[in-house]
This record gives structure tokens, C-alpha cells and sequence, in this order.
């Protein structure tokens, strides 16, 4: 599945506010070796790097799109740097202090049992931060795969979608670094985002969940696809003389590894 970086930071302040609301719940001074997996562009990174300084700052991406992005940013940051590696195969280093994931669990099936191996490798006093969307039964996701299933889509787009299975429920990450002997904090977040122009939910989309659909259809049947499936959100968002309000719910999970 192709990335675009564009189209993924169009809509910056609404994707870059969750990534501060969940990092500010940091509360780590001077960490060594920070990682980010999903890194995506980098330029949220690169605020890690801002705020520590003196550490040596790391983002993970598979995608080579988006970290191409992210190349220039390590050149004008010291510590910082990028690496393609797929984050289900990454272990914390001995000396990993801070962990940050942020909108990328949601790709990786599986990843609570992740979760708790990454904890359970974290040395003392370590911290780990993560937020995954919590919107995948909202209208503008359930929309998507009702469509996707629709007699003149199913053949081609089954099994593309996934559904509210993709993440758990805060409760779930919080038993989970709780188990791992952290210190643990869990929450969730509704934000009404109104978003201007016109077919605005379906632009938003088109940057994250749209993607793995776009990838399965040829061109012209994406175009088509997409016809069909803004008909659908319009209704479900309507346009206001405010703009078009934009429920996006997120979960969070912020955890620092007790003493062994």
C-alpha cells in the first residue's frame, strides 16, 4: 500500500493535536534513546527531538514514501534519524527510555500481544506512550466497508477493510501495562473537528483509511468508489455555514515500567 505524505499532513493541526495531548503525559526529563514507531513523515518526530535535546531520537516507518519526507528533518535536527523497519519486528534496546506510537497500532493485527512484549522488554522507568483512532464504527469508517460489501464491490474489495477489531478499548491497554508492573494511565478523547471545503470527511480519509482501498482498484474503479462513497457521507456529515463537523475519537495508554 502506497503512502502519500501530502495528503497525510493536510490536515495538520487535527492529526499533529493528539500526538501533544498524548506526549505531554511524558514526564521524563532527560531520556537517552527515544523511538517513535510509525514515524510516518517525521515531522512529529522532530518535535521529539526539539523537546529532548540531548537524546538520541529514532523513527520507524515501513513506508518508504513518508520516510523520504522524513529525511530532510534529521539533517536540520541533531540525534535525529530514520530507519525503514516494519514495528512488529522491533524489541526495545536495553537503554530505550521513552516510546512513543502514535495512529500506527491500528495497522499491526495482533498488536496487544506486541504491547506486552515491548512492555515486558522495557527497562525500569521507562516510558511508553501510544493512541490509536477510536473511530472504526463511526458513520465514516462503517459507510466505507458497507459499501466495500455492496454486490458491486465485494469481489473485489473482500477481506481489504478491517473493522472494530483493529484496536481495543482504553480499559484493555491500561490492564495490559498494569499487568507489564507499570504505572498506567488510560483515556479516551471526542474531538469535534470542523473541517471546511467541500467533501472534507472524504479528503480526510483519502490520507488514512481510504488507502488500503484506493490500493485494491484500479484507477477508474477508486474514482468510482469514491463517487459513491461521498454521496454517502454527505449525509452522514452534513455541511454546515460553520463547515462540516468531524467526530474523530481517540483512545490513549501512557505507561512507565516499574521497579523488576
Amino acid at each position: 500500500m502506497m503512502w502519500d505524505p501530502v495528503k497525510y499532513v493536510q490536515f495538520g493541526d487535527y492529526r499533529d493535536r493528539p500526538f501533544f495531548d498524548l506526549t505531554g503525559r511524558i514526564r521524563t526529563g532527560r531520556p537517552s534513546n527515544v523511538v517513535d514507531l510509525g514515524c510516518g513523515p517525521g515531522n512529529l518526530t522532530a518535535t521529539l527531538a526539539q523537546r529532548w535535546p540531548e537524546a538520541r531520537v529514532t523513527g520507524l516507518d515501513s513506508s518508504a514514501e513518508m520516510l523520504a519526507k522524513a529525511g530532510a528533518r534529521a539533517e536540520a535536527n541533531h540525534g535525529l534519524s530514520f530507519r525503514q523497519a516494519d514495528i512488529a519486528e522491533w524489541t526495545p534496546d536495553a537503554d530505550t527510555d521513552v516510546v512513543v506510537t502514535n495512529a500506527a497500532l491500528q495497522w499491526v493485527p495482533g498488536h496487544q500481544e506486541m504491547l506486552a512484549r515491548w512492555l515486558e522488554a522495557l527497562s525500569s522507568g521507562a516510558w511508553f506512550a501510544m493512541q490509536v483512532p477510536g473511530n472504526f464504527n463511526a458513520p465514516s469508517h462503517a459507510l466505507m466497508r458497507d459499501l466495500a460489501g455492496s454486490a458491486k464491490w465485494a469481489a473485489r474489495l473482500d477481506g481489504v477493510l478491517r473493522g472494530g477489531e483493529s484496536v481495543g478499548e482504553p480499559a484493555e491497554y491500561l490492564r495490559i501495562m498494569l499487568d507489564a508492573g507499570c504505572t498506567a494511565d488510560a483515556w479516551e478523547t471526542t474531538y469535534l473537528q470542523v473541517l471546511p471545503g467541500t467533501d472534507p470527511v472524504l479528503e480526510w480519509v483519502r490520507g488514512t483509511a481510504l488507502r488500503p482501498v484506493l490500493a485494491a482498484l484500479t484507477d477508474d474503479d477508486g474514482r468510482a468508489f469514491e463517487a459513491e462513497y461521498a454521496t454517502l457521507l454527505r449525509a452522514a456529515y452534513p455541511s454546515t455555514d460553520h463547515g462540516t463537523v468531524f467526530p474523530f475519537r481517540r483512545i490513549f495508554a501512557v505507561a512507565q515500567k516499574g521497579q523488576r
